[in-house]
């Protein structure tokens, strides 16, 4: 702290924030030189989910996970089909810590032991603005060893992924693009770090899913889906890559919506380049859902929407005995 300004270490902005100001995502405030959460305790959103809606197929499928958020965003992405929540911060005027639901921890583990639920999911919003929370949470879930999951643009900071990282056992990582320009121009921020994080995640060996939200004229070139794919099957070929379809939203609303021929393109392009599981999102394609063993072709996850049928034995394919990658149970 130098003159009452204060460094925030959460994301690669980094911002160092004044007195009496946030940073970029709205809800990091420095009060009297202390960082302050604003908001803590506070949710947007609570639910019960299905596990694929994150998405995460190769994670406890079939199963409800517990969902919390709540609101700002350290991105401005145009097309954001949250910006209610996740914008919310920056609009003038409004009281971030007026939300309606109150989240009690201990609370929320005691609903999660007593139905049984295996995860609990933070998501709606980007969590890394609120990772204190999420660790809280956990640190209590652990106990009763339940399972943590980030839905993340993937900004953190490496800080923020040590401080995570006894406590968040999967990810979901938004890849919005490969081109920095468009990180620049649609989401008001920068790719290098995501694609960073990505690796680093990995390294982790945490379970990470990675989603495209394709765009008609802004991120769907071939080439682009092509370095896309390339760039996560160089990681690993079995990290699962959910090509999904944009819908009009926010900012964006004079575009239209992603063609399935699109999605089923950029698919065909993710298995060119040795990925093992692509799935189409958004798009009522129940074989570009469903899980099919990379060896010998047996269907072993069957999706439509969120209707599954897990037809794994202890993750293992039936017919040829391949060990699908993920968390079965």
């Amino acid at each position: 702290m130098k003159n009452k300004i204060v460094e925030c270490q959460r994301c690669e902005w980094r911002c160092k924030i004044g007195e009496g100001k946030t940073g970029i995502c709205g809800v990091r405030k420095n009060i009297k030189g202390k960082m302050e959460l604003l908001g803590w305790g506070k949710a947007s959103g609570l639910a019960v989910d299905p596990v694929e809606k994150k998405p995460l197929f190769h994670f406890l499928p079939g199963t409800g996970i517990l969902s919390l958020g709540t609101v700002g965003c350290n991105f401005g992405c145009e097309f954001c089909q949250n910006y209610s929540e996740s914008q919310r911060p920056k609009q003038k005027g409004v009281e971030v810590e007026v939300l309606e639901e109150t989240i009690v921890p201990e609370e929320l583990v005691s609903y999660c032991v007593s139905r049984g639920i295996k995860a609990i999911a933070f998501t709606y919003n980007e969590p890394t603005i609120w990772a204190e929370f999420a660790v809280e949470v956990m640190m209590l879930a652990k106990k009763k060893k339940i399972l943590g999951v980030f839905v993340s643009n993937g900004f953190m900071s490496f800080e923020t992924l040590d401080f995570i990282d006894k406590y968040i056992d999967a990810f979901n990582i938004d890849l919005k693009s490969f081109s920095e320009k468009f990180y620049k121009e649609v989401c008001h921020a920068r790719l290098a770090p995501v694609l960073r994080n990505i690796e680093e995640i990995y390294k982790r060996k945490k379970w990470l899913e990675v989603t495209t939200l394709l765009i008609p004229g802004k991120n769907d070139s071939t080439k682009e889906i092509r370095s896309i794919a390339k760039f996560i099957a160089g990681i690993s070929k079995s990290i699962p890559w959910h090509v999904t379809a944009f819908h009009p939203d926010f900012k964006m609303t004079d575009l239209p919506k992603t063609s399935e021929k699109k999605l089923l393109e950029a698919a065909e392009i993710g298995k060119e380049e040795g990925l093992r599981y692509v799935y189409t999102g958004n798009i009522g394609d129940w074989q570009g859902q469903s899980t099919f063993c990379p060896r010998c072709g047996k269907e072993v996850v069957r999706r439509l929407g969120y209707m599954v049928e897990n037809k794994l034995e202890s993750g293992k394919c039936t017919k040829c005995g391949y060990k699908i990658e993920g968390v079965w149970d």
